[in-house]
């Protein structure tokens, strides 16, 4: 595989890119393409080990900052290292791409230069959520703020075919975030797309809560991009302040601390289910290209891993499988 990675994208680029980028080399065997501003990355890779790494510096000159508007500077900045590296996509010289960059930017870039995939009205952000049962793909996480409710029939069958082949789940069932499970309730939003949802042929469950979610009785969710960046960001907040708090109790006393050393196995396991980083970066659904978007707070290991997910993706030819389910569907 060759990946693509964004070196300027995240809150301290370049230097979790670049040292991830030797690292998942080694670990995948996979060449990865660093674009960004060259003499930089040039002078960050030459201090690493980069033995048994192989490693590609394709220059850009300019850089998508989170503070710009997405689709103004996805224009005037022609050559951030969104653009060329989607460009370097496009034209066939990389397997996948991957940023840590501002995501509205990510978004904007893809659609000028990648385009969609035909049939597709908007392009959707999945992210695995982890349950009491496995894990549960919800679509949209960030990608449209504002939605109609045939853009979430869409978002369903993009992430029923990214939760069968990437997370080899059967006829996926699909449900709809509400507040409510019976089917007269939600808002307006939500009650249109339901019945939608009912004639789509696909496995639709109906409504379901935040404890259907997380207690494993959907594999795909769906919702509008406001909604499920606000449901992301707010368990990946109390994610942290469930192991913070942890830590601090089980280390508050010589009896605790004893405790938590006979109980040190069990909390790694919590620990790696829950952990976002682990995760990496999530696929931008729709885009006629596979592109992934990580956190503007990734760090190294956290960039390692949206590498592996890039190269899982492509391996398992999810772009094509995109595209044969929406010409059958939609």
């Amino acid at each position: 595989m060759r990946i693509i990675l964004d070196a300027m994208g995240s809150d301290n680029h370049p230097d979790p890119e670049v040292q991830a980028a030797v690292e998942a080399s080694r670990l995948l065997g996979d060449e990865i393409i660093l674009v960004g501003q060259e003499p930089l990355l040039r002078s960050k890779l030459d201090a690493l080990d980069t033995s048994g790494a192989s490693v590609r510096i394709v220059h850009a000159p300019e850089v998508l900052e989170m503070t710009d508007k997405p689709a103004t500077a996805a224009r005037r900045k022609a050559q951030n290292s969104m653009a060329v590296g989607m460009d370097l996509l496009k034209a066939g010289e990389g397997d996948a791409f991957v940023t840590a960059g501002n995501t509205g930017g990510a978004m904007a870039t893809a659609l000028f230069r990648l385009g969609r995939i035909r049939g597709v009205k908007r392009p959707a952000l999945a992210a695995p959520f982890p349950t009491r049962k496995g894990m549960c793909v919800v679509v949209d996480v960030g990608a449209n703020a504002e939605c109609r409710p045939e853009f979430l029939v869409q978002f369903a069958v993009l992430g029923s075919v990214y939760a069968e082949h990437l997370l080899g789940v059967k006829e996926p069932r699909v449900g709809l975030l509400s507040n409510g499970e019976e089917p007269g309730k939600g808002n307006d939003l939500v009650k249109a797309t339901y019945p939608l949802l009912e004639k789509s042929g696909l496995n639709f469950i109906g409504n379901v809560e935040g404890k259907e979610l997380f207690g494993g009785e959907a594999d795909v969710v769906v919702t509008d991009g406001f909604t499920g960046n606000v449901l992301l960001k707010s368990s990946e907040a109390v994610t942290k302040l469930l192991i913070d708090l942890l830590r601090e109790g089980l280390l508050s006393s010589p009896v605790t601390k004893i405790g938590a050393l006979l109980a040190k196995p069990a909390f790694a396991r919590v620990k790696e289910v829950l952990d976002p980083s682990r995760i990496g970066a999530v696929p931008l659904l729709g885009i006629d290209g596979l592109v992934l978007v990580g956190h503007g707070r990734s760090d190294a290991a956290t960039m390692v891993s949206a590498l592996r997910a890039a190269h899982e993706a492509a391996e398992q030819g999810l772009l094509d499988k995109l595209r044969s389910a929406i010409e059958e569907r939609l």
